[in-house]
């Protein structure tokens, strides 16, 4: 390639043979740019190897069929899926229309679909390095996408390269953040002075210069530029002016079909008019290859021949052949596919779509069976784009309102809000029906609650509740349910008492038992939330086999502070697949809190992870926030300070802090434990004070009263003892009885940190009396080491070594490392030599490697291990082959005993 030299490098490196691990690459470029060509190389020497390709093109007709270009990424080695795990199998066919009709009657999970095809390359990928090509991927359906993103994120010592093309000027959702990018930019001045001298007619002169200067740089552009020159066609128009690039190769095209046989031109319409999938059925209304039909085309540099049959040299070709014909000529061309694609259902729907302009009830009811196979399948933007355009082919404005509604209830899975505010203000333009007037403004109302205006989203949501206690609809607790989200999260005082003003409309009834649970608890855990407390068990007993309603109770045992129940619940409703969405869910970062509470560090990194992409990729400022926040407390209370600032920063980056109250607090408590890790107690205790406001009162109803014991312990390091004991205390009378165990002895620890040495004991007593406290390993951890230290200046030693050896424990098990250095420093000071105490390797490995460890330790095998962290079984045993030495293990039945603590680790 010409010009091409240090991008063919850079492509080629990552093909190399002996890698033991993936790459991701994002080629980016102008129309014309030379990506495809490169992507060819790369495809061409990866065959000459020997090693398998993969590959895709995305069709900008195909961007709506729910998983179309997956499935023609996986075409050839279809008869490969009957080695997957049986659930992997099952809803990767249904997601590709290829399960029977009762294996389809439900939609498959996007996680299982994404891990199957994780398990199909790496199973791929076993024998040989895999090239997975993927061109044109700005035309790739959103489905298809997502599992690309999920497979890409996922992949680590699969010797897989993905390759994705992309026009420099589009977004790739999923791969936007976090990939290695090559920009093809344009050619230097020598490089396209090569070209041209490549070219069958070398231009010059003038002609030379002017090419060169319009072409700018772009090779296409230059070929083209240089034919039309050599044919003496006329240079105006389309090849003149301040045009971009794109549009003056598009006029040289429709310029070279203006001069074709009529013939010629009704065939090349029709190859433009067909999808890449389209193609083997669409075939048959097309000349065969060798008809001379195609000649001209050929002469004119529009089409080639190649083992598939004829196809454009160039995606531009296609839209120019395609814009440059009638609507009328481009109508008829559809029909004829239409009537090919009999066998096609989808596709053909979409080809009577193209050829319909006015309302056609037949062809509506076809997008509409289009939108259920496309939803039952998962694919959400399918579906949605189907019934949006099956509105508009409806005769009847009450069907309009009826599909756009649908089209909203699918839209809101993409998470993009301003699709989903234009379905539902489509809606209302066709209906005064306050049914689905209620339920499209209700999706709105719930996606918003992830981004980052919660007024707005709660004036909304509130609106609705009012019309539906008006009406006494049972969209009221649904509202309410939303409202309640938006309330945790701003920490709005008013919106609680609006709540409760709604609330007191509904009956008291058996149905709906979870969700007025969670509006309760949600709105007020200390109030209210409180009498929830003793029904919870049998709530979540009766909800065994729902698990939406599971993670909704698991959700309020978080908020009232049941933590070890809380983190049980969402264990059971996540190993039943279901609760896990296209989308975080309202307050999704719950089972990270609740799994950082109990000890289980790494899995809560693993959940914000998560979360963390999935928003960022769905532009949820507000869910990815919460995330980052999330990951900041984590990486606080694992020493690293740096990373903490960082993360924390970025999520008070990404929200108003008056809007989001909840994430402000944790992100400056995740702040405040960061300096705290850096021994900074003044910035300690600035952070850990601003939970609260000048008068004392919390700035967040649930999250402020979690620092009071850090508070105080930063407050007698600082000098500001009286001051945090009177904020203590005004705490305590504000929560009165609805004080939860877990904030009693955060309370309990905090008095005894800033009580009078001679009032210090009772305090301490209490805060380790209560056995629930063991729910919180890290803060019972903390009070034991605060309890010991101040025995030991009471110089009561041998009562403060079982409290010391006890809390280093628990600390080495968690990899608290600051909190580590303090306890050793505290037992030097009383007698015993802390490095007698064996750390725990563990805590070093990374979150995943904890996770997979602690699994392989459980019995589970490597795949077994990958269903359920949804991690390639390959991945998983080099995870394993890398943590064995850390370890200081040779064998898998050692696993066990590093864990439980019985074989200290090296």
């Amino acid at each position: 390639m010409v010009g091409r030299e240090t991008e063919t490098a850079e492509i080629m490196k990552r093909l190399a043979a002996d890698r033991s691990h993936s790459e991701v690459l994002i080629i980016e470029g102008d129309p014309g740019a030379g990506k495809s060509v490169l992507l060819d190389l790369a495809m061409k020497r990866t065959r000459r190897a020997g090693h398998r390709v993969l590959r895709a093109v995305g069709s900008e007709s195909e961007a709506h069929l729910a998983y179309a270009g997956l499935h023609q990424l996986l075409r050839p080695v279809l008869g490969d899926l009957d080695g997957l795990p049986a659930r992997q199998r099952s809803s990767l066919r249904i997601a590709l229309g290829l399960a029977e009709q009762a294996e389809a009657a439900e939609p498959p999970d996007a996680m299982l679909v994404g891990l199957a095809v994780l398990t199909l390359v790496s199973d791929l990928a076993e024998p040989a390095p895999l090239l997975v090509v993927v061109d044109d991927a700005q035309w790739i359906d959103r489905a298809s996408l997502d599992v690309l993103s999920f497979v890409a994120r996922r992949m680590d010592s699969e010797p897989v390269t993905l390759l994705m093309g992309v026009r420099a000027a589009d977004v790739l959702p999923g791969f936007d953040k976090g990939y290695e990018r090559l920009e093809i930019g344009p050619l230097s001045g020598d490089a396209a002075n090569r070209l041209l001298d490549e070219q069958p007619t070398r231009p010059t002169g003038r002609t030379r210069v002017r090419i060169l200067r319009e072409a700018a740089g772009n090779p296409l552009a230059l070929v083209e530029l240089a034919r039309a020159a050599a044919s003496r066609q006329p240079e105006g128009g389309g090849v003149e002016g301040p045009l971009p690039v794109t549009d003056r190769l598009e006029g040289i095209f429709a310029r070279h079909v203006k001069h074709l046989p009529e013939a010629t031109r009704s065939a090349l319409l029709l190859l433009a008019a067909t999808d890449a999938a389209d193609a083997p059925m669409a075939a048959r209304g097309l000349p065969e290859v060798d008809d001379t039909t195609w000649v001209p085309a050929e002469r004119a540099g529009l089409v080639r021949q190649d083992s598939a049959g004829i196809s454009f040299r160039h995606p531009l070709v296609r839209s120019a052949v395609y814009q440059a014909a009638s609507f009328e000529e481009r109508r008829r061309a559809h029909l004829v596919l239409a009537q090919l694609l009999g066998e096609e259902p989808d596709r053909r729907a979409w080809h009577l779509a193209a050829a319909t302009v006015r309302p056609d009830e037949q062809v509506s009811a076809a997008l509409l069976e289009t939108a259920g196979r496309a939803r039952r399948r998962g694919g959400h933007a399918a579906a949605a784009a189907a019934l949006e355009r099956a509105a508009r082919l409806s005769p009847r404005r009450a069907d309009q309102a009826r599909l756009l509604a649908d089209a909203v209830d699918m839209a809101v899975f993409t998470g993009q809000l301003g699709w989903v505010e234009h379905l539902a203000g489509e809606v209302r333009k066709r209906s005064d029906d306050p049914v689905l007037i209620t339920r499209t403004a209700l999706a709105t109302g719930r996606l918003m609650t992830m981004g980052p205006h919660h007024t707005a989203a709660f004036t909304l949501l509130a609106r609705i509740a009012d019309e539906a206690a008006d009406a006494r609809s049972p969209r009221l607790l649904d509202a309410l349910a939303a409202a309640a989200v938006v309330r945790y999260y701003s920490g709005e005082e008013s919106q609680r008492q609006r709540i409760e003003a709604l609330l007191s409309h509904m009956p008291d009834s058996a149905a709906g038992g979870a969700l007025r649970a969670w509006v309760l608890a949600v709105s007020d855990p200390t109030g209210a939330g409180v009498s929830l407390a003793p029904a919870l068990p049998q709530l979540i007993t009766e909800a065994k086999d729902d698990a939406g309603s599971l993670t909704a109770l698991a959700i309020v045992a978080w908020l009232l502070d049941q933590t070890s129940l809380a983190a049980g619940t969402f264990d059971e409703a996540f190993g039943r697949w279901q609760a896990l969405g296209p989308l975080p869910a309202g307050l999704g970062c719950a089972v990270g809190w609740a799994y950082l509470e109990q000890g289980r560090w790494a899995e809560a990194r693993s959940v914000a992870a998560e979360i963390a992409v999935v928003a960022s990729q769905a532009g949820l400022d507000h869910a990815e926030a919460c995330a980052r926040a999330l990951e900041a407390t984590a990486v606080a209370l694992l020493g690293e300070s740096a990373d903490a600032r960082g993360k924390a920063e970025q999520a008070l980056a990404l929200v108003d802090p008056l809007e989001s109250r909840s994430v402000a607090v944790c992100a400056r408590r995740a702040l405040g434990l960061a300096a705290v890790a850096d021994g900074d107690y003044d910035t300690a205790y600035a952070q850990f004070r601003s939970a609260f406001t000048e008068d004392g009162d919390p700035v967040h109803y649930h999250v402020s009263y979690t620092v009071l014991a850090e508070l105080s312990a930063a407050a007698v390091r600082r000098g500001q003892r009286e001051h945090a004991a009177e904020l203590l205390e005004r705490s305590v009378g504000r929560l009165g009885t609805g004080m939860s165990a877990r904030v009693s002895l955060l309370v309990e620890r905090g008095r005894a940190l800033l009580a009078e040495p001679e009032h210090a004991e009772r305090h301490f007593q209490a805060a380790l009396a209560d056995e629930a406290g063991e729910q919180w390993p890290f803060e019972r951890a903390q009070t034991r080491l605060d309890y010991g230290e101040w025995l030991r200046r009471q110089r009561r030693i041998a009562e403060a070594r079982p409290l010391l050896t006890g809390a280093l424990d628990t600390f080495q098990r968690l990899g608290a490392r600051p909190w580590i250095e303090r306890t050793k420093a505290e037992l030097r000071a009383a007698g015993i030599e802390a490095n007698s105490v064996a750390p725990s390797a563990i805590t070093e490995l990374s979150p995943q490697q904890q996770q997979i460890t602690r699994l392989a330790a459980r019995g589970l095998t490597n795949r077994e291990i990958g269903e359920k962290l949804f991690l390639s079984p390959r991945t998983v045993g080099s995870h394993l082959y890398r943590v064995f030495p850390k370890l200081g293990i040779t064998a898998r039945s050692q696993l066990r005993d590093v864990v439980d603590g019985t074989l200290p680790a090296r």
